[in-house]
């Protein structure tokens, strides 16, 4: 299971109700964070995540409103006398920034931090799931991310016990792909469904773009900047934005089953707009609120 929490949904000013930019993905106990924005270690202990259990963050560009909660996040985890390495993955050519917020006041910081500059691909391989990058459209080097589970084989269980199929042979059959009984060849595709892994998208700070459409491809959740309403095109245009149509536009082409608008400017206190534009587009759409949980 996929547990996803927004932490931070304003984009770059924080409101009274929306912190700066930030996810939380909870996959098998542990937490992997995507931004950093200023104030996110205290959004975490706000909606009960455990700055101790993360493993590893992604930055998706280093704007400030993106990056600035790592300085105070990192000296945190320090204090709380972590010992294994945090890695920070940031796009390729920015890690002297990223360096800069952990250094500047020489903390003491005793446990290993590898700020690791990222392009497009596979950049992280977890235990039973992956994480791959794809490129943005925005004002500078961004980057949006996939998270997506392995695909898992389930065992028939009324085909197994027919076949008298147990105990031990089940690991077997996961190690040789097949098994002899009497003189029949049992192959595991042929008592098994294959389950495809669940598949999260976070896409921010951008414009519309093919590089989305197919990263969020048949995608259980895609979390996608918002930061306009039509109205402020030209604005959304300017600055490398997107309206909530045209984030909707994107998870309508994905075949996405669920599409979550973030990073919305503060000049929207009612995101009902935002909903309203959406909708008439890509059915399937919530306007994300700061603790918002979702599981997939």
């Amino acid at each position: 299971m996929i547990k996803i929490t927004l932490l931070g949904t304003s984009g770059s000013t924080p409101t009274k109700t929306r912190g700066m930019p930030s996810v939380a993905i909870t996959h098998n106990g542990k937490i992997y964070l995507f931004d950093c924005g200023e104030g996110t270690q205290m959004k975490m202990l706000l909606h009960g995540i455990n700055i101790s259990k993360i493993e590893t963050v992604f930055l998706s560009h280093i704007h400030a409103d993106h990056v600035i909660g790592i300085a105070g996040l990192v000296r945190t985890m320090a204090l709380n006398n972590r010992q294994r390495p945090l890695i920070i993955h940031v796009p390729k050519g920015y890690e002297s920034a990223i360096k800069s917020l952990i250094v500047f006041d020489k903390a003491m910081i005793n446990y290993p931090i590898i700020i690791k500059g990222i392009g497009s691909g596979k950049v992280y391989k977890g235990n039973g799931f992956e994480v791959s990058a794809f490129k943005l459209i925005h004002q500078i080097t961004t980057l949006g991310y996939v998270f997506k589970e392995a695909d898992k084989r389930r065992f028939d269980v009324e085909k197994c016990k027919a076949l008298g199929i147990k105990g031990t042979m089940f690991a077997q059959l996961e190690k040789s792909k097949k098994i002899k009984i009497g003189k029949r060849i049992i192959k595991l595709e042929s008592i098994t469904t294959l389950q495809k892994g669940k598949i999260a998208v976070y896409a921010t700070d951008t414009r519309p773009s093919r590089a989305t459409v197919g990263a969020a491809k048949n995608a259980d959740v895609l979390i996608h900047e918002a930061a306009y309403t039509e109205k402020e095109r030209k604005l959304a245009v300017e600055r490398k934005h997107s309206t909530a149509q045209e984030a909707a536009g994107v998870a309508k082409l994905a075949h996405a089953k669920l599409l979550i608008l973030t990073h919305l400017s503060a000049r929207h206190r009612d995101p009902d707009a935002l909903y309203q534009e959406a909708r008439k587009v890509f059915r399937h759409v919530i306007v994300g609120n700061d603790g918002y949980i979702t599981e997939i």
